[in-house]
């Protein structure tokens, strides 16, 4: 097993990693910015270096002085966690160089997933149904017209090196197309510094499914089901659940068994998620695949007794799966819901020092988090400050359990959106499992529900 892992990452993914080490008895490295030197991550690491000033690009994106605290810590491995360099190709590829193991699938796969043109046709020649669209990039408006009078409007614009959102624009008339095109190519060119495009028919109602695939280095591959991911806000994810209220046993052995074909197929290695729409029909289309662990991934560990991150440490190590897919069974119900620094109505990042903490507990209740009485929420990075998980023994018992876990979760000082999420689980269309990726916008356009929210503001302590 690796003597040492140096973990290229900040805050609760960070606690993580480390949490994983310790239980398979391997040694952690933190690295931090000089804002986080506070942080809990390099409180609970064996060893901690600093990287760099509070901004990503010079620290927790800065490869040299990455490889460099590796080098000087002779830590064997890096994981990097999620977002910033997990997705990277070329930091893996600088890593398996530097002799160092990057814990996380081969950077063929991360270049080829990486680019979402590329990744379509990758999914197309593995089997996987896609939507309707360009088979490539368009080069300009014209071109994007014509895709989209073939396969018919409703059509939406996407940035092929695009994640989280960016780049993305609706398009239901031919007359908005040319203007479209142009803030979608704008927005990709400042996030991914690449404004290339590519088109597919818009679904309008879509549930936004993903499938958790597990791969050894010895061509073992399965798959642990599903997770629910519709509730979202300009593509963020919120609230995630499994398993989904949207699918039946038929249909979820039918999108983990393509997921599986295609993956073996592509060869691919380590974890990963594969994105899905489910459109009205029980019809469901490849999205795009994050070569990753998933923020969200702790629903699928309550509901399958899986650790993924120490199986993910392990695979790299070389050692095979421990498990079959026979053994893969669903046990009750799981919901987390982001805690985010940010106002509950308005959305707007809400950085700060708490100056009061106290974290829900009980029976089912989980708190991944970096947070803590006095800590300073830096401006500098993402707003999550937590990620609340409930497991429960059916899907009504955790919707209950989740409501009092946010009423015991208490954070002062900031603000947060914990009154959002209460006021989403009382929504009837939640309750009853009968939402879509449009689900937030109707709660925040609707009467009923912007009373309810105001309501949850005023009644969070």
């Amino acid at each position: 097993m690796f003597k040492k892992v140096l973990i290229a990452n900040r805050g609760e993914i960070a606690l993580r990693v480390i949490r994983a080490c310790r239980e398979l008895g391997i040694a952690t490295v933190a690295v931090h910015s000089t804002a986080d030197a506070n942080a809990l991550h390099v409180r609970f690491a064996d060893e901690a270096v600093c990287i760099g000033p509070p901004s990503s690009k010079e620290s927790y994106l800065n490869v040299p002085q990455l490889l460099s605290a590796a080098e000087i810590t002779r830590a064997d491995a890096i994981h990097p966690g999620y977002g910033f360099l997990s997705e990277n190709a070329e930091f893996a590829e600088v890593c398996e160089n530097c002799k160092i193991r990057f814990i996380g699938p081969r950077p063929e796969m991360l270049r080829m997933m990486g680019n979402k043109v590329r990744a379509r046709q990758a999914a197309r020649e593995a089997g996987m149904p896609l939507l309707p669209g360009s088979p490539g990039t368009v080069k300009d408006p014209r071109e994007a017209e014509a895709f989209a009078r073939e396969i018919g409007f409703p059509v939406i614009l996407k940035a092929a090196a695009g994640g989280g959102g960016k780049g993305m624009k609706i398009v239901r008339e031919p007359s908005a197309l040319a203007q479209a095109f142009s803030t979608a190519q704008a927005e990709a060119v400042a996030s991914f510094n690449n404004g290339d495009l590519y088109i597919e028919r818009y679904v309008e109602k879509p549930r936004h499914i993903e499938i958790q695939i597990v791969a050894d280095e010895h061509g073992n591959i399965i798959h642990l089901n599903e997770r629910e991911c519709s509730v979202q806000r300009r593509h963020q994810k919120l609230i995630e659940e499994a398993p989904s209220p949207a699918l039946t046993p038929e249909l979820r052995e039918r999108m983990g068994r393509v997921s599986v074909e295609a993956m073996r197929k592509l060869r691919y290695n380590n974890v990963g998620t594969i994105e899905y729409l489910l459109d009205e029909r029980g019809e469901f289309y490849f999205m795009e695949m994050n070569t990753r662990i998933q923020v969200e991934h702790p629903v699928t560990e309550l509901v399958t007794g899986v650790d993924l991150v120490r199986e993910q440490i392990r695979m790299a190590y070389g050692h095979p799966l421990r498990f079959k897919q026979e053994d893969i069974q669903i046990r009750g119900h799981a919901i987390e819901c982001r805690v985010n620094a940010e106002d509950p109505i308005t959305f707007a990042p809400w950085p700060g020092k708490i100056t009061g903490y106290s974290v829900p507990g009980g029976y089912g209740v989980r708190v991944d988090s970096g947070a803590y009485e006095n800590y300073t929420v830096l401006p500098y990075y993402d707003s999550l400050l937590a990620k609340l998980i409930v497991h429960a023994e059916d899907r009504e018992t955790a919707i209950r359990r989740m409501q009092r876990a946010l009423g015991e979760y208490v954070v002062e000082g900031i603000r947060t959106n914990i009154p959002f999420h209460r006021a989403a689980l009382a929504e009837e269309s939640f309750q009853e499992g009968n939402y879509d990726t449009r689900f937030v916008e109707r709660l925040l356009a609707s009467e009923t529900g912007s009373r309810r929210l105001k309501k949850a503001v005023e009644e969070t302590p």
